[in-house]
């Protein structure tokens, strides 16, 4: 189970890591600035990255409770989709709350494509790693 517990937070972090940096550093880094989401003159990275690795062993940890059995990537979908909510609710809510988004609508939409394309699929990823069986043993006949 250790075995899933890492690979998961790994997949969790490197998908999120891949999508989240060039959404909010890149392709859209302007547009959050204008919306007043960046008051920092330069991002901290590490901490970010920092919380990518709790929500990615939390996630897994958490799904080791929730999956018992169907198909690998649903259940992975389903349950990222369930797990993404609770992330959403501190990270959208509270930063509109926080500081001065706006249009906060504008703020809204662009985190919550975000968040739903970074649920689907570290959620699709953990529940393959999940639906795998490690401790098999394979032999060439």
């Amino acid at each position: 189970m250790i075995q899933k517990y890492i690979f998961s937070t790994i997949a969790y972090f490197v998908l999120t890591m891949a999508l989240a940096y060039p959404w909010h550093l890149i392709w859209f880094h302007e547009l959050y600035l204008q919306l007043g989401a960046f008051t920092r003159p330069e991002t901290i990275v590490p901490f970010g990255m920092l919380a990518i690795l709790i929500q990615g062993f939390i996630m897994a940890y958490l799904y080791s409770f929730y999956y018992h059995g169907g198909h690998p990537v649903a259940q992975g979908i389903k349950f990222g989709l369930i797990f993404g909510l609770v992330v959403y609710s501190v990270m959208a809510f509270t930063t509109v709350a926080k500081f001065d988004i706006n249009p906060i609508s504008t703020f809204l939409l662009y985190h919550s494509i975000f968040q739903l394309l970074q649920f689907v699929i570290t959620g699709a990823a953990v529940g393959l790693i999940f639906g795998r069986d490690f401790n098999a043993v394979t032999t060439d006949e």
